[in-house]
């Protein structure tokens, strides 16, 4: 397989702090063809042989801002067992409730634009429930937990312009740990 042609941009890049844009449909073919070579080099960072053959940091989540273009577009790719993906397409995103309970990733948050090592706990919705439109345009809603929540609301952060070490409270990186569960 070969590696799309995908360039994740750096945290120091100023894009990355703009608010995305509502996308209108129907989609073109590039973007049709980007969500589905974003999607294919998530998968590929995931699979040993493709991390070491092309230098790879794994990801499953990508937003279409960290590729330099401010569309409310983010895809995720969540592996379920041996390289096998469940995608997730999710254009003009949009949260319409979330639980009350607070969760965090206990070995931290990573991401594709954040090139280097970040400590302390990111607060995250458990359970979120998004309206969103597919690739086709159709309007769909789906609730999501746990880890994919989490997934979901650091590519959300992204559309808005927010970094996951924005969440981070500096002076106490581990500020209220005991009223949140980890994942």
């Amino acid at each position: 397989m070969e590696l799309p042609n995908i360039k994740i941009l750096d945290e120091s890049n100023k894009i990355l702090r703009k608010k995305s844009k509502d996308v209108t449909f129907p989609l073109d073919d590039e973007t049709k063809k980007l969500i589905d070579d974003s999607l294919t080099y998530l998968e590929m960072s995931q699979i040993d042989e493709y991390i070491e053959k092309y230098d790879l940091r794994a990801g499953m989540g990508l937003s279409f801002v960290q590729i330099g273009i401010l569309k409310r577009i983010f895809v995720i790719s969540e592996e379920l067992e041996n390289s096998e993906f469940k995608r997730y397409v999710l254009i003009n995103p949009k949260v319409i409730s979330r639980s009350e309970e607070l969760i965090y990733v206990g070995e931290g948050e990573g991401c594709l634009s954040v090139n280097r090592p970040v400590t302390g706990i990111v607060p995250r919705n458990a359970r979120i429930t998004v309206e969103a439109y597919d690739i086709d345009g159709n309007k769909f809603t789906i609730r999501v937990r746990e880890d994919i929540a989490v997934a979901f609301q650091h590519e959300l952060d992204h559309l808005d312009g927010i970094l996951f070490v924005d969440r981070i409270d500096k002076k106490n990186p581990f500020k209220n740990k005991d009223f949140m569960r980890e994942i």
